[in-house]
């Protein structure tokens, strides 16, 4: 869910949203992961920030809201 993976409630506003998004940003930025972990890292940075431009964008978040 990508209200979840945000940490944000479905009624977030997108100033809500963005302090999310930012927030996780620095923290899950590969280049902020050890070697060891860098490969997990962006796979989990692409999948964040998926969930953002979806939620972000007013028509892309409505179809996401109905169909998931």
């Amino acid at each position: 869910d990508y209200y979840t993976m945000l940490g944000v409630k479905k009624n977030a506003d997108e100033a809500t949203l963005k302090k999310a998004y930012r927030k996780l940003a620095l923290k899950m930025h590969p280049d902020r992961n050890p070697p060891e972990k860098k490969e997990q890292a962006e796979k989990d940075f692409r999948e964040m920030s998926e969930a953002y431009h979806v939620l972000s964008d007013p028509e892309k978040r409505k179809i996401y809201d109905q169909f998931g």
